[in-house]
């Protein structure tokens, strides 16, 4: 099973950007536990951060050719990206969304995600374990 993890805007800056909420961890701290997770379910995994839209848009459309599944991080357009949202509802394969806090429990204005509802499933509010559960969660789902 070949997985494309995509990190979106902002999450270069994690280990320095607001900690309380996002964690000590940086991305290449994540990457490196994502990769070490999905060793042990032999998922071969793919890392790519953008921070622009249509870079992550082009991103998930260039998957559909290369990966069985994407786990995405679509960051702050999670709340308003319907480009985003479309793009991952355009493709054949499924797609996990992610976040390593609880938007649920933030303020209103990330409460809601117009790109989960074109995911078949969502993690968040476990930090970097968010990657993690999702990556199980595929691959139980897919046959694994």
């Amino acid at each position: 099973m070949r997985v494309l993890v995509i990190h979106g805007p902002n999450l270069n800056l994690l280990g320095e950007r607001q900690p309380e909420i996002y964690g000590s961890q940086t991305l290449a701290d994540i990457n490196a536990q994502v990769e070490a997770c999905a060793r042990t379910l032999e998922i071969s995994v793919t890392f790519a951060q953008h921070n622009a839209e249509g870079s992550i848009v082009s991103e998930i459309h260039a998957a559909r050719h290369t990966q069985d599944a994407i786990v995405i991080n679509p960051g702050a357009y999670s709340h308003y990206s319907y480009a985003i949202a479309d793009a991952i509802s355009s493709v054949k394969i499924p797609v996990v969304e992610v976040h390593l806090s609880n938007i649920a429990g933030r303020e209103p204005h990330r409460r809601t995600s117009v790109t989960a509802a074109a995911c078949v499933g969502s993690v968040s509010g476990f930090g970097c374990r968010s990657y993690v559960l999702a990556l199980y969660a595929l691959a139980k789902t897919q046959g694994k």
